[in-house]
């Protein structure tokens, strides 16, 4: 089965099969570690968030994007992620 894509403003992305949501929130955060192990539950987030495998468009950078239905989140995302 092909994997299906997203594309998004500056975006291609490819979804977890994690995703509890199959949306793309407002609020996002571009992360340049694809490799780096991001489990959003351990975060315990106020709203719901996503994330996908990313290919940034303007330079073909591959990582992860997170995107999040409220800003508090995304604050305390940038606040504790630590990549591995």
């Amino acid at each position: 089965m092909a994997t299906q894509t997203i594309d998004i403003s500056g975006y291609k992305l490819f979804p977890s099969p994690r995703n509890r949501h199959r949306e793309v929130f407002g609020v996002q955060v571009f992360v340049p570690h694809p490799y780096a192990l991001i489990v959003l539950e351990d975060f315990h987030f106020s709203g719901r968030a996503t994330l996908f495998a990313a290919c940034r468009a303007r330079d073909g950078k591959m990582g992860q994007l997170v995107s999040f239905e409220l800003e508090a989140d995304r604050e305390k995302f940038e606040r504790l992620f630590t990549p591995d």
